[in-house]
């Protein structure tokens, strides 16, 4: 999306909780203003995926994008912060399919997920999504803000100085818990794929 387009999406998010500006209404703007990013995100997630996967990359969005909306607690910032929880909202919408998937076929054909364009992982191509998920959450139980970061980077595509915006620390701090991330997720995932 082109950067024309970030201050009008901040300004459609805090019409969201304007009482001055009809929230149907700033909510279907949003949804005119942030589609095609995250069609693209939801896209680049569902790469690699077979053919006949139940779960398309517009289902995605569309899941994604109710949820986001329908949720009136958000104070929404900016247009990194919406991406940053829409990176969180499609992270448990693509596990919670997952776990469903395993669950209908015990264990057979479960979703992958392509990370080493984002993770530069060398030992493969594809993750399954629920070992991504477990690494994860073994990640988040001694690094929250570093899971964070790779929510943001991975699942919504935000750049360092985004991220550092949304959470409001320098990019030197992003780029060392990136790093972080990445050393530690690809140990890890390798590890899964050993054992």
């Amino acid at each position: 999306m082109g950067d024309q387009r970030r201050p009008e999406i901040t300004r459609i998010l805090r019409d969201l909780h304007s009482d001055k500006v009809d929230h149907r209404t700033a909510a279907d703007r949003l949804f005119n203003a942030v589609y095609e990013e995250l069609r693209r995100l939801a896209t680049d997630l569902m790469r690699g995926e077979r053919a006949d996967h139940t779960l398309q990359s517009t289902a995605l969005v569309h899941e994604a994008y109710l949820r986001l909306v329908d949720d009136s607690r958000i104070d929404w910032q900016n247009r990194a912060h919406f991406f940053g929880i829409a990176a969180r909202a499609m992270r448990q919408i693509l596990v919670d399919h997952a776990r469903r998937h395993r669950r209908a076929k015990r264990g057979g054909g479960l979703r992958k997920i392509t990370l080493d364009e984002k993770l530069d992982l060398e030992a493969a191509s594809d993750v399954e999504i629920l070992q991504l998920e477990d690494a994860l959450v073994r990640l988040a139980e001694m690094h929250p803000r570093t899971t964070q970061v790779v929510e943001m980077r991975v699942f919504a595509g935000l750049k360092i100085k985004e991220i550092a915006h949304v959470l409001g620390l320098s990019r030197q701090t992003i780029h060392g818990d990136w790093r972080v991330a990445k050393m530690w997720l690809s140990r890890e995932l390798a590890e899964g794929r050993a054992s």
